[in-house]
This record gives C-alpha cells, structure tokens and sequence, in this order.
C-alpha cells in the first residue's frame, strides 16, 4: 500500500520539478520580460518551497497586494497573513526586496545626479513607493552634484512626518554637502504636494540658502507616479 501512495505522487512530482525547470529555462532565453509577474513571484519562491506547487501562492500574492513589487515590499506580518506564507517564505520576499533596492541604489551613489536622473528616480520608487508610511529622506550632494550620502532623516505616520530644517541643514554641513535633494513618499499613493509639503520645502530652502547649500529639489513619491517641485516651479 505504501508503495501505490508512493507511485501515486511521483506524476505531481515530477509535474511540479518539470514546471520549474521550463520556468527557469524561459527566464534564462527571456529574462523578466518573458514572464509574467506571477511567473516571477514564482521564480523568487522556489528557494524558499522547494517542492510545492507554487503558482496558486504566488497568484494569491499578487492578488491580494496588487502586484509584484507590491507583494515584495508589503511587511512580513501582512505576508504572513497570507496562507501559504510562513516567516521563512517572507523573509525571502524581503530578502529579494532589499537586493533591488541596493542595487538601484548603487547606481547613483557617487555618480552625479543631473546626468542619473531617471535612475535616482528609479531608486527612489524601488525605496520607497510602497512604504505604508511617510519617510522623509535627503541625498547629500558635493559640487559637483555627486551623490555623497543617502540618508532617511524622519519616519512619520500615514499622513505626517515632522521636519526640521535646523537639523536638515546642521547634517548637511557635517557631510561638507553644498546641495540637497529632499525626498519623501505619499503611502496614499497620489504625489501631489500638500499645502504643508510646500511650507516645509520653503523653511527648508530659507535655512539651506543662508548657508549657501542649494536646494535642488523636492520630489514626493507616489504609487505609480512622482511630483517635482523644480517641475512644477515651486522651489523659487
């Protein structure tokens, strides 16, 4: 009896190991482009369910948190509410999260901002887009608008995050910057700047300019979408 369960369960077996191995086999001659995002999830599961059958998982993921980064970035007890996701498999989303976020960030630091624009963007959604709080954050730039610090300066609530120009520009002048970039994320999702937003980048660009430190921007983070006030004339 024991060895009908046995051959009974070599076809699932074998299906899934088969599944896995076309999957990985498209990744190598397609990349991410081939697959998709569920496909992904899949891929990024693998390590963590080396057996199961992972895709109604990673469709479940994707459904509930809207999406592939979404699932990635969503906090481990919300990824645990998840059946089918237990602290280890979570921790694994994470662990992936925090790769893409280091990587993104690599490709700006030391590098003069003006001429990486897109992938400051790029990293600063991949940081922060998704976060289910506001994080007020500053890159510190030297004169020649390289990167020289990437730092989270305040973590607020939903809607609210304390700034203090003092100490915005007192830590500038300790990393000898001569610009800022100040960024921060909406967890709503819209980036549109709010009355308090635009009172606080004006404090902001009052303290720094008597100093001499220039304020090259304000981005806000959205969902899917930023706001600049350089673009929409809100720094003068």
């Amino acid at each position: 009896m024991s060895e009908n369960k046995k051959e009974n369960t070599l076809p699932s077996q074998n299906h899934a190991a088969g599944h896995r191995e076309r999957l990985r086999a498209r990744f190598r001659k397609t990349g991410s482009e081939g697959l998709h995002d569920y496909e992904l999830l899949e891929l990024v599961l693998f390590r963590a369910i080396p057996r199961r059958d992972v895709k109604p998982l990673a469709k479940d993921l994707i459904k509930t948190f809207g999406g592939f980064a979404e699932a990635l970035a969503a906090p481990i007890e919300r990824l645990t509410e998840v059946k089918g996701v237990s602290e280890n498999v979570a921790q694994e989303l994470k662990i992936v999260q925090a790769a893409a976020v280091k990587l993104s960030q690599e490709r700006v630091l030391k590098r003069p901002v003006i001429s990486s624009w897109d992938a400051l963007l790029s990293y600063c959604r991949a940081a922060m887009a998704d976060e289910k709080t506001e994080l007020f954050r500053i890159l510190f730039l030297d004169k020649k608008n390289i990167l020289i610090a990437d730092e989270v300066q305040q973590r607020g609530t939903v809607d609210h995050t304390p700034v203090y120009p003092r100490e915005v520009v007192k830590r500038a002048l300790e990393l000898g910057a001569s610009a800022i970039i100040l960024v921060h994320n909406h967890p709503s999702g819209d980036p549109t700047p709010s009355r308090a937003d635009i009172d606080m980048t004006r404090q902001i660009i009052d303290a720094a300019t008597a100093l001499n430190i220039r304020v090259h921007d304000h981005l806000i983070i959205g969902h899917k979408h930023h706001a600049s006030f350089k673009t929409l004339g809100l720094l003068a």
